[in-house]
């Protein structure tokens, strides 16, 4: 069986971006010297699972964050090819949360990585997310995307951590329970 994970920022509002898609508010913290866990949290994992503007967002960096595989779930880029400078680092798919991690249970994926809002919020009513690490940022945007949407049933979640940084960030981590 394999397991989603979510690691990702918030405003204290609650939001991941801009109404417009902008992090600017999350890139500008003086923060870019702490650990943040980013490298442990990810050192496990076989595969990153994200949505289309999430892979939007990221194909606007210099260079290609990832060194793990990356699945785009999408109907809008599912049969469209891959662009050059990301050949075999990247394919899109239009499957369900669900389909998509028995597809890559099959292929011997054990751990997700799980980013971008709405497949979060996805990947949450289907079951298939074991544990978060949310970074909230001491900032109010206002607006914007939010992290959690609209449930058909609460979600308990266990704390199993929190810590704070000298930027003022505030990390929690959480257990989704059954």
């Amino acid at each position: 069986m394999n397991t989603g994970h979510v690691f990702i920022a918030t405003s204290l509002d609650g939001y991941i971006a801009r109404p417009d898609g902008d992090i600017g508010w999350l890139l500008q913290r003086d923060a870019a010297d702490e650990d943040h866990g980013y490298t442990d949290f990810i050192a496990d994992k076989d595969m990153i699972v994200m949505g289309r503007g999430s892979f939007d967002k990221v194909r606007t960096f210099e260079t290609w964050p990832y060194d793990r595989p990356v699945l785009v779930l999408s109907r809008q880029l599912a049969g469209t090819p891959v662009p050059p400078t990301l050949e075999g680092k990247v394919r899109f798919s239009s499957q369900a949360p669900r389909e998509a991690m028995r597809m890559l249970g099959e292929q011997g994926v054990r751990r997700v990585y799980v980013d971008g809002g709405r497949l979060v919020q996805s990947f949450l009513r289907e079951g298939l997310i074991a544990d978060m690490v949310i970074t909230t940022v001491p900032v109010l945007i206002g607006a914007g995307r939010p992290l959690f949407g609209v449930l058909e049933r609460d979600l308990d979640l266990e704390l199993l951590g929190s810590r704070s940084f000298p930027s003022g960030l505030v990390q929690s981590t959480y257990r989704v329970l059954p």
